[in-house]
């Protein structure tokens, strides 16, 4: 039935400053970017690396998340890397904090999170390229 994952949709606070993120600091690429005079809202299709994509949206009043990062619904996004403390030292030199670096006790492989302009939480988790 399902053939694969196409986008997760993300509503900001402030999307000139999400938008530099996710475009500046995560290095994902517009795909498109539209703005809804009849809603005062912004669109921003953004590709991610191996396909699939984000839909970073704009709403007048929206209400906060309420909890991080154990609120029902979506817990966190991740993103893959092939070398996760060099995934941290960019993010670094954008002042971005992270976490501790983890180990998962099932897969062994190094993870840590971070957060993007609103809270929400992201996680790189260190995946080796495949053979």
């Amino acid at each position: 039935m399902l053939t694969r994952f196409h986008h997760v949709a993300l509503i900001c606070a402030d999307y000139p400053r999400s938008r530099a993120f996710y475009t500046g600091v995560l290095g994902l690429s517009v795909i498109a970017e539209t703005y809804r005079a009849e809603r005062d809202s912004w669109k921003l299709d953004l590709a991610l690396p191996g396909g699939g994509q984000i839909e970073l949206f704009s709403f007048p009043g929206a209400p906060p998340r309420p909890t991080r990062p154990e609120a029902q619904g979506l817990r966190h996004l991740c993103f893959a890397t092939e070398n996760l403390d060099a995934a941290i030292a960019a993010l670094a030199r954008h002042g971005v904090e992270v976490e501790e670096i983890r180990t998962d006790p099932l897969t062994a492989a190094r993870f840590t999170f971070f957060a993007d302009p609103d809270g929400l939480p992201l996680e790189l988790y260190e995946q080796p390229p495949e053979a």
